[in-house]
Parts: C-alpha cells; sequence; structure tokens
C-alpha cells in the first residue's frame, strides 16, 4: 500500500512561505518624449541595465513602438529579488531607425533614469523624470515602472473529499479505493496533483484531507480542467479503474454550509454498453478551506514601512578616537569599521522608508551637559527627535557627536532594545502591517549585561522587530553567538524561550576584505522572513488589495495568513 501512500505530489504538503528567491515583473510606460525625427515622432524602446561589478550589463529591452511619444510598452520584464542587495538599474529609452539596434549617435538617446528594484518594489509604482548627458533633463520627458511580484505559492487549498456507493471491484471483500487528480495543462498533457491514501475495504470511503498550491492545482486558473479518477487499490499495482469525473476549481467553490458539491463517477466503458447504467458511485467535496500564503513583497507593496534604527557603542574600549588606532578614527579617506557597517547596512533599509528618516542612538558614553553616563541618547543630542535625514545625516551626526562625548562604559545594550522595543509596540495593539523595525547594532566588545539583553530579546521577539548585531574590532565575541539563535532557543534568565528568532550577529571582520554588499547581504538575509513570521503569527494581512495572480479565485472566499 506504500507505494500508493507515498506517492503525493509534492505540491501536497504546502504550509508556509515558500523558500525560492522572489520574481518581480516590471512594465515601463514614458510620457513626453523627445521627438528625435523631421518626419515622424520618435520610435521609442527601453534597454534595461544591471550593474554588475561596476559595470552596466544590457538585462533586456523592450519593443519598438512606432511614432509614439508617450509609449505604453506591452513588454515584461523579470527579475530576481533579494531584499539583501542593493540591485541598482538603469533605464535608457533611444529612438530607433530601422533595425533593432540602438543607435550611437547622441540624437538616438532620449533620456535615463537609475534606481535600485529595492526602491521600485518599495513604491509599486515609480514616475521619475528622464535624464540627458551631464544631469540634464530631457524635456518634461518622464518614465514611469510598475513592479508586481510573480508569486506562484502565494495560496493554498485545503479539500475534504468523500465518496458513496463506489463500485466493489472485488470477489470476497469490498473495493479498496484511493482518488488521483491529475491537472490538464494548455498542451493537453496531464500532470498529477494528487493521490489520496487508500481506504481497506470501503465502498462510502472518506480521505483525508490534504493541501496543496492554486499554482499546482489549476495554475491559478480556475476554469482549468481537472481530470479526476478513482481506483480500486492492488497490491501488485494492478489497480482496477473504477470511475472518472471532470471538475474544476470554479465548481469546487460553489461549496457553502450545509452544502456539497458532488460528481458523478463514471465508467465510459460502462456507460456506453449499459442502457440503465448511471454511475458507479459519487464522489463528494464535502469542504473546501481557502488560505492566502503572503510574502514579504506582499507586505512592502502593499505599504509596509521598515523604520531603521542604530545604536553605535562608544565605551572607553573602543580607543581615543583621536588616535590612528581607535575604531572610532575618523579617517579622511576611509570610513572607519562603524562606519562601513552602518552604510552598508543602511543603504538597503532606506530604500524601504518613504520619509528617509532615521534614528541615531549611541551608549557607553559620558554626554554633555552633566557628563553622566548614558546607554540611550541620541547622538544629535535632541531627545525630542533623535532622528536624522537619510543615512548621510546619520553619519554625519556621528562624526559631530564624537568629539562632544567622552568614551566610557560598560557596554550595556538592553536599555536601546528595551526603548525601540516599546517604540515597535506602539499601544500595544497593533492592528495593521504599516510598520516594521530593523534596529542596527554596532559594538566593539560582548555586551555586560547579558541577562537584562537576553530578557530584552526574548520581550522584543513578540513585537515587529528585527535586531541586527556588528561585532567591530578584533574581540573575541563567541559570547555574543548565544544571542543569535541560529544554534538553538534563546532563552531569558528565567527559562522564556524567545517568540521569534529575531537576532542576527556577525563579526565585521569576517568581511574585513569583502565588499560591503556582502556583509549587508548576510546580516540583512533573514530579516524577510522574519517579516512575514511576525504578522503571519499576528494574523495581520498586508494593508492594500494585493495585485496578485490569485484575485479573481481568492475573492470569493475569506483568506487567512499563512499558519
Amino acid at each position: 500500500m506504500n507505494d500508493v501512500d507515498e506517492a503525493t505530489s509534492p505540491a501536497t504538503s504546502l504550509s508556509g512561505p515558500a523558500t525560492c528567491v522572489s520574481k518581480v515583473e516590471l512594465r515601463v510606460s514614458c510620457k513626453s518624449l523627445l521627438d528625435r525625427d523631421t518626419l515622424n515622432k520618435s520610435d521609442p524602446c527601453v534597454v534595461l541595465m544591471v550593474q554588475n561589478n561596476g559595470q552596466w550589463i544590457e538585462l533586456d529591452r523592450t519593443e519598438v513602438i512606432k511614432s509614439n511619444l508617450h509609449p505604453i510598452f506591452g513588454k515584461v520584464f523579470c527579475l530576481d529579488y533579494y531584499f539583501e542587495e542593493v540591485q541598482k538599474l538603469r533605464f535608457e529609452v533611444y529612438d530607433i531607425h530601422g533595425t533593432h539596434s540602438i543607435g550611437t549617435r547622441d540624437d538616438d538617446f532620449l533620456g535615463g533614469m537609475e534606481c535600485t528594484l529595492g526602491q521600485i518594489v518599495a513604491q509599486k509604482k515609480m514616475v521619475k523624470p528622464l535624464l540627458l548627458k551631464y544631469g540634464k533633463y530631457a524635456g518634461k520627458s518622464t518614465i514611469t515602472v510598475h513592479a508586481e511580484e510573480i508569486s506562484g505559492n502565494n495560496g493554498y487549498v485545503e479539500l475534504f473529499f468523500c465518496a458513496k456507493k463506489l463500485d466493489d471491484k472485488d470477489l470476497f471483500s469490498k473495493s479498496d479505493p484511493f482518488l488521483e487528480i491529475f491537472r490538464i495543462n494548455d498542451d493537453g498533457t496531464e500532470q498529477l496533483v494528487h493521490r489520496t491514501e487508500v481506504i481497506k475495504n470501503n465502498l462510502n470511503p472518506v480521505w483525508e484531507p490534504f493541501k496543496v498550491s492554486l499554482m499546482s492545482l489549476c495554475s491559478c486558473n480556475e476554469d482549468r480542467k481537472l481530470k479526476c479518477l478513482v481506483w480500486d487499490y492492488d497490491s501488485r499495482g494492478k489497480h482496477d479503474f473504477i470511475g472518472e469525473f471532470y471538475a474544476t476549481f470554479r465548481e469546487m467553490q460553489k461549496i457553502s454550509s450545509g452544502n456539497k458539491v458532488t460528481w458523478d463517477c463514471v465508467n465510459p466503458k460502462y456507460k456506453q454498453k449499459k442502457r440503465n447504467y448511471k454511475n458507479s458511485g459519487v464522489v463528494i467535496l464535502n469542504d473546501l478551506k481557502l488560505h492566502r500564503v503572503y510574502s514579504f513583497l506582499d507586505y512592502i507593496m502593499g505599504g509596509c514601512q521598515i523604520h531603521f534604527t542604530v545604536a553605535i557603542d562608544f565605551t572607553a574600549s573602543n580607543g581615543d578616537p583621536r588616535n590612528s588606532c581607535s575604531l572610532h578614527y575618523i579617517n579622511p579617506y576611509q570610513p572607519n569599521e562603524y562606519l562601513k557597517a552602518l552604510i552598508a547596512v543602511g543603504e538597503i533599509c532606506q530604500d524601504y522608508d518613504s520619509d528617509k528618516r532615521f534614528s541615531a542612538l549611541g551608549f557607553g558614553a559620558r554626554i554633555p551637559p552633566n557628563y553622566e553616563v548614558s546607554h540611550d541618547f541620541a547622538i544629535n543630542f535632541n531627545p525630542e527627535d533623535d532622528e536624522c535625514e537619510e543615512i548621510q545625516g546619520v553619519v554625519e551626526a556621528y562624526q559631530n557627536c564624537l568629539p562632544k562625548i567622552q568614551l566610557y562604559g560598560p557596554t550595556n545594550v538592553a536599555p536601546i532594545i528595551n526603548r525601540i522595543a516599546k517604540l515597535a509596540a506602539g499601544d500595544g495593539n497593533i492592528k495593521d502591517a504599516s510598520c516594521y523595525h530593523i534596529l542596527l547594532i554596532l559594538t566593539d566588545g560582548v555586551v555586560t549585561d547579558m541577562a537584562d539583553t537576553r530578557e530584552a530579546i526574548v520581550r522584543a521577539s513578540y513585537q515587529p522587530l528585527s535586531i541586527i548585531i556588528v561585532g567591530v574590532g578584533n574581540a573575541d565575541f563567541t559570547d555574543m553567538q548565544i544571542l543569535d539563535g541560529d544554534d538553538g532557543v534563546l532563552r531569558s534568565p528565567k527559562g522564556e524561550p524567545v517568540l521569534r528568532d529575531i537576532v542576527q550577529f556577525v563579526p565585521f571582520r569576517d568581511f574585513k576584505t569583502a565588499s560591503p554588499a556582502a556583509l549587508a547581504k548576510c546580516v540583512l538575509a533573514e530579516v524577510p522572513g522574519q517579516v512575514v513570521e511576525y504578522f503571519s503569527h499576528k494574523a495581520i494581512s498586508p494593508m492594500s488589495p494585493m495585485r496578485e495572480l490569485l484575485s479573481p479565485i481568492l475573492s470569493p472566499l475569506a483568506t487567512t495568513p499563512t499558519e
């Protein structure tokens, strides 16, 4: 019997977000393009360039639209999306003459625009002016880029099938029925979607409910035909055919409370030979539960803002900032490790915060005017507003702060974690997915208040917050690994476990010879999963209606985030 029981399709085990990379579709249009042609209007084409190792490389291009200064291109660009990377894009618009080759003359170039993929998905729709060489505006020309996630696993359905009065195929006992469901593809081929378990010696079987993605079931087309076969199991593999029926997901959705959907299970040979033949039993859909599996991009494109906060270690172990050996030394020719880590992570996070204002805090220093030790102070010395304008504003506040403070100690980070967790909690009743917080802690040593820090992290794991800790310098950070739950569940001193693993710790020295992008990729890779995990646990859906493949399918039924 195992050959049937274990032969379920991979699609039947879906219970959470897909782990594969997200894919994004970009659609492009332009308005008020420059007219480069004497007799006709320009024939525009958009070339999409991606930056790879500092070099711009053509990824793809649109079709040419003849004689049109306001083109809407049919070509769709498909790109892999990584939250943890800065993916630089450049759109160049050209007037094409004759063949599809790009001209080399300056008058063929109608303008270009640079941005990141993160900026596009955060805004969903980006409108930018087109620029000619040397930053000159191309008249009133604009380019509009629309983004949409391709999510083949953003919904799954749970189906509950049974059957009644099936034909008895066995001589000395009753049939041992199982059900197979095949998707009929556009080319007429059949793809097995699910095979149920075998119910022994039973003409009225009730099969176990099963889950399957809507992409696997019907390719997100509710009218796609499904071929369903009922068999009498044979241990030698020579199963006896009981009957078949055809269904669609649209038919399945007709189920409602108290009403079930029923199909005649028909054996075509019997129907042809027997005049009074009606069926070989009936198959019944007892229940249908539709679930929505949201992705990180669903939340971002639904309007979720990523609020970024940096906390910087100003303890004496960093060394006197005036000394070139200090970790806080400001070298006019090269940023120190604190700045490198801050810029690498901050430049990615800033694409997902519409006001581009970031909180910048310090700990472990004596601060003016009384020079008392503080483990939670604004590095712009404005306790009423600790935010800085863009990442460059944080850099400037850090540089201006150094001459005004006295590095001291100890290395206590619990106060700042508690502060940001309280900010993330709001009034304690989070009802929407409007905001998620990332706290970047930069420190040169093992924290002194380890017990309080563990307690603070456990409390913070219940809030929309992720914590990234980067160890700067050459200290022994072995004890810091305990805060990163990768090797086991972090617990408070009283033994309470974190609700979610929200901490990522890395020593900066592991990335000294690598590019800043490598550090950002490492520390931010887990954030998308943490965002989805938090809002899913709270059963909070993205804020705005999704531009999803499944909208016509999901609309008739209530949906739930991943369980």
